[in-house]
C-alpha cells in the first residue's frame, strides 16, 4: 500500500522530543507509594508509558497487590503537586538534534503537532522551561485535557488534523516512545508510525506492536521520511 506524502507529524512529548529524565514516571511511582501502592520504576514505565496520567494511576491501582488506602483521584492530586515541585527543580531539554529536525521539517511545510498524556498545565510548563514557542518549534499542542478519550483512542490526532487542515490520516506520521503512542497512530490510520527508544519502552516492547520504524534517535527522521516518499512515488 502506498503512503501519502507526510504533511503532519504528531510527536509525543516526554521521552520522545523532551528529555525530562523520566521525572514524570519517577514522580508517579512516588505518588503511588504515598497512596500505599508499591511498584518498581520499570513496572510504572511499562504500564503507564504514554497514557493520560489519571488513567495510568487507576490502571496501576487495579493491578496492585498492595492494599493501598488512597483513591486514584487522591493519588493523582499528590502526583500533580509533586510534579510541579519536581519540574521547578528539573532541567528539561530536547534530545540531541531534535530542534534542528523540527526546523527542517517546518521548512518543508510539514506541520508539527505535539501531543501528550499530560494535562495542559504540565505540558505548557515543560514547553516554557525549554523556551519552545508555537510557530517556531511547533504548530500545535494537543493534550489529554483537549479530548474526551485518551490514548490509544485517536482523538488527539483527529483534533490536530482538524485544526491544521489535514484531511487524510495517511498523510500523518505519529512518533512516540511508548507502545500506546504507536497504537494511537495505528488506530487513527496514520500512514507512518515511528517508535523511538529514548523513553518509556525498549526496542523489544516497541517491536510487539509493529511500528513502521523503530529508531534510537530522531536526528535523521526527515531523511527517512524523504526516502519513503521516493519509494512510494
Amino acid at each position: 500500500m502506498k503512503t501519502s506524502a507526510i504533511r503532519m507529524i504528531v510527536f509525543d512529548m516526554a521521552g520522545t522530543v523532551v528529555n525530562e529524565h523520566n521525572v514524570v514516571y519517577k514522580t508517579l511511582k512516588k505518588a503511588l507509594g504515598k497512596g500505599g501502592y508499591h511498584f518498581s520504576l520499570e513496572e510504572v514505565l511499562s504500564s503507564a508509558g504514554g497514557k493520560e496520567k489519571s488513567q495510568a494511576i487507576n490502571d496501576l491501582i487495579h493491578q496492585s497487590e498492595s492494599p493501598g488506602g488512597l483513591s486514584g483521584s487522591e493519588v493523582y492530586r499528590i502526583f500533580l503537586n509533586q510534579l510541579d515541585e519536581a519540574y521547578a527543580r528539573q532541567e528539561v531539554t530536547s534530545y540531541p538534534g531534535v530542534e534542528a529536525l523540527l526546523r527542517r521539517l517546518r521548512d518543508r511545510n510539514i506541520k508539527i503537532t505535539l501531543n501528550t498524556g499530560y494535562n495542559r498545565n504540565t505540558a505548557t510548563q515543560l514547553l516554557e522551561k525549554m523556551n519552545w514557542q508555537p510557530g517556531r518549534e511547533y504548530d500545535l499542542l494537543v493534550t489529554a485535557d483537549d479530548v474526551a478519550n485518551s490514548r490509544p483512542a485517536p482523538d488527539m490526532i483527529f483534533l490536530a488534523m482538524e485544526k491544521l487542515g489535514i484531511e487524510s490520516a495517511s498523510a500523518v506520521a505519529k512518533v512516540g516512545d511508548s507502545v500506546i503512542d504507536i497504537e494511537e497512530g495505528q488506530v487513527a490510520g496514520c500512514g507512518v508510525t515511528v517508535g523511538v527508544t529514548t523513553g518509556a519502552h525498549a526496542r523489544e516492547e516497541l517491536k510487539k506492536v509493529e511500528p513502521t520504524y523503530i529508531l534510537d534517535s530522531l536526528e535523521n527522521l526527515d531523511e527517512l521520511l524523504l526516502k519513503q516518499k521516493e519509494v512510494n512515488s
